[in-house]
């Protein structure tokens, strides 16, 4: 093992985890479409678990939940008007749950997730969903900007298999790279959700 640091360490801007009761509870695109559409990804349904067990104990705590819905191309991927675009079995938000839609990767983008997550008044965000190289670590990036500690779940995130230069990285590796760079200077990254129940 090399003496490497993480910026947060170099820096000295590390904090701890967040804790559910202190938190905000972001579900990123928890769609049909990861499961049974052209996007599926290899660890959906384990990284699906991980999310109820989150969003149960959230609402048995009391705490706040915004979900995040990704609008696709009507006929095409994450069809906001088909059943490829609605909120996977047993992560559909609740009534009094915020809903954020968004077009872009990133959560932030044109949208109002800035203003829910100002009126829910916690500062500290705990955020799972799919995909992690994409709307995951663009959202998580992009809350670092606007002030928020995020922490991020690692086994409640799934991302898929990308072709890169005439090769295919297989998702795990790619998860495994993403929550690297992320864990490097933008969220405290833990291994899975009974790390904060």
């Amino acid at each position: 093992m090399s003496d490497a640091k993480t910026m947060f360490q170099l820096t000295g801007r590390g904090y701890a985890p967040a804790t559910l009761g202190k938190a905000t509870l972001l579900i990123i695109d928890a769609q049909e479409e990861y499961r049974s559409g052209v996007l599926q990804l290899p660890d959906v349904d384990a990284a699906s678990a991980e999310i109820a067990l989150l969003l149960n104990a959230a609402r048995k705590l009391g705490a706040p939940v915004v979900h995040v819905r990704h609008l696709g191309i009507p006929g095409g991927l994450l069809d906001p008007q088909g059943p490829r675009g609605h909120f996977l079995e047993g992560l559909a938000p609740q009534p009094g749950e915020p809903v954020v839609e968004k077009r872009l990767p990133n959560a932030f983008s044109n949208t109002e997730l800035h203003e829910h997550l100002q009126r829910l008044g916690h500062l500290d965000l705990i955020v799972c969903g799919f995909m992690t190289h994409s709307s995951i670590s663009t959202t998580v990036r992009a809350a670092k900007d606007y002030g928020y500690r995020c922490t991020l779940v690692e086994t409640a995130c799934a991302t898929r298999d990308v072709p890169y230069a005439g090769e295919l990285i297989p998702a795990r590796q790619l998860q495994r790279m993403e929550m690297a760079a992320l864990a490097d200077n933008f969220a405290i990254v833990v291994p899975q959700a009974n790390a904060l129940l």
